[in-house]
């Protein structure tokens, strides 16, 4: 009776992996497909990252082309030595000028030692601040 029972099992085995091995076969050929179709995708993406990158690019140039035009508002100039000299006269520290540009110490620090130049944003708070009189910037400290 045991071999029955034996050889019943392993001939429900065997016909369970004759079934299973087709499933397996349409589900292996679909995970190939869908991997397939990923790689495209990532291609796709790819490319119109590029693209997008390139376009942007173009339009910053032309955007730049723009601003060169007579009615714009002028580009403010930077020296390290005036803007010193400036603090210097101003009798402040490179801490309180970080305060007062809304910056970091180093940032003035790399600025008067002509090691970085300042962004547009923060030339034009240096512009506004340095037009100031010694009070309205002790003032401006003060608060």
């Amino acid at each position: 009776m045991s071999s029955l029972i034996d050889s019943l099992k392993s001939e429900i085995a065997r016909v369970a992996r004759k079934e299973l091995k087709d499933e397996l076969l349409a589900l292996r050929k679909g995970m190939t497909s869908h991997r397939s179709e990923i790689a495209a995708l990532k291609r796709q993406v790819k490319s119109l990252t590029s693209a997008l990158k390139a376009s942007i690019r173009a339009s910053k140039g032309s955007d730049k082309a723009q601003a060169s035009t007579p009615d714009t508002a002028p580009r403010i100039r930077f020296s390290a030595e005036r803007f010193a000299a400036w603090r210097a006269k101003m009798g402040i520290t490179q801490a309180q000028t970080a305060q007062l540009l809304e910056a970091s110490a180093l940032s003035v620090f790399k600025w008067e030692s002509d090691k970085a130049q300042p962004r547009n944003a923060q030339l034009h708070r240096i512009a506004a601040v340095m037009k100031l009189g010694k009070r309205e910037v002790l003032k401006r400290l003060q608060e």
